[in-house]
């Protein structure tokens, strides 16, 4: 049952959508509404307030780092094992791409699934975002980006914590990523793509 209550508040954490949110508090369009109509930092640069996506970028990661680190904190005093801390880093990120508070209809992870591979590592969350920024500055395209991290993140994983429950933990946050990415596939294939900062 604790298991279970843990795994539901990272769940619930994960819904909150800061894209969302800080749009509504700085009285932006929803940025479900318009670009890519995906509730993320990366869609919310397009409105042209830079200060708005930050501060996204920033609450999404922060979530996955926090439902982390409190599950390890808090483990120990409740009897859980360290699987507990896996467990809510999967159920951080799924309630980013699936929150209940928004219809289910979430953001593609990827500020999200930074702060957990931080949380569960933190040379992994900075090999991680190291992969991505070289990405962007080479191509300045935010899913080519993503994607090239996460097919990088279980090996990353797997060097840096071993080929066990944790690089699987990665590799199914990869699966989910890259699934919440299938339609910027397409555009990428096509050369449709639009680059960082690019408004609609």
């Amino acid at each position: 049952m604790t298991t279970l209550l843990f795994v539901a508040v990272a769940y619930l954490l994960g819904s909150l959508s800061f894209a969302v949110i800080i749009s509504r508090l700085m009285k932006l369009p929803d940025p479900r509404e318009y670009g890519s109509g995906n509730p993320g930092a990366t869609n919310v640069l397009r409105s042209g307030r830079k200060t708005a996506a930050v501060l996204t970028l920033l609450g999404d990661a922060l979530k996955g780092l926090a439902a982390v680190l409190l599950a390890r904190a808090l483990a120990p005093a409740f009897g859980l094992q360290d699987d507990i801390v896996l467990l809510c880093g999967l159920a951080v990120f799924i309630g980013h791409l699936f929150p209940v508070f928004f219809g289910f209809q979430g953001g593609k992870g990827v500020a999200t699934a930074l702060g957990v591979l931080l949380g569960f590592n933190a040379w992994l969350g900075l090999a991680c975002l190291a992969t991505w920024i070289t990405m962007a500055l080479l191509f300045r395209i935010s899913s080519l980006s993503a994607l090239t991290t996460a097919v990088l993140a279980p090996v990353y994983a797997g060097w840096l914590m071993g080929w066990g429950k944790s690089a699987t933990a990665v590799l199914v946050i990869t699966l989910l990523l890259v699934y919440r990415h299938k339609s910027n596939l397409i555009k990428l294939i096509n050369g449709e793509e639009r680059r960082i900062g690019q408004k609609s």
